[in-house]
């Protein structure tokens, strides 16, 4: 299953939770990556040692005074960008 987040990367946020966030791109939630691990197991009681693989692929970058101002710019290399306002979005979704 391939599930795609939001990483924002901070080196100059205030506190240390904030320097390294990843988050659900539709409701803006943090993944719970322990339910995730779970639930490929199919959640049956027990001890488990395992192996998670993470396979990181970026789709798309965005400059972090874009995220800070909360806008995010769509359309990368068209003439036709459209801004989009992050809170409304993940409000609208809600």
């Amino acid at each position: 299953m391939k599930k795609h987040y939001v990483l924002s990367i901070n080196s100059q946020a205030e506190h240390d939770w904030d320097k390294c966030i990843i988050r659900n791109p539709i409701t803006g939630e943090r993944p719970d990556l322990k339910s995730a691990i779970a639930q490929a197991i199919g959640n049956q009681p027990g001890s488990y040692l395992v192996s998670v693989q993470i396979e990181v692929e970026v789709l798309e970058k965005v400059a972090l005074s874009s995220v800070a101002n909360g806008t995010l710019e769509l359309g990368g290399s068209t003439k036709e960008n459209k801004q989009v306002n992050l809170p409304q979005i993940i409000a609208s979704r809600s």
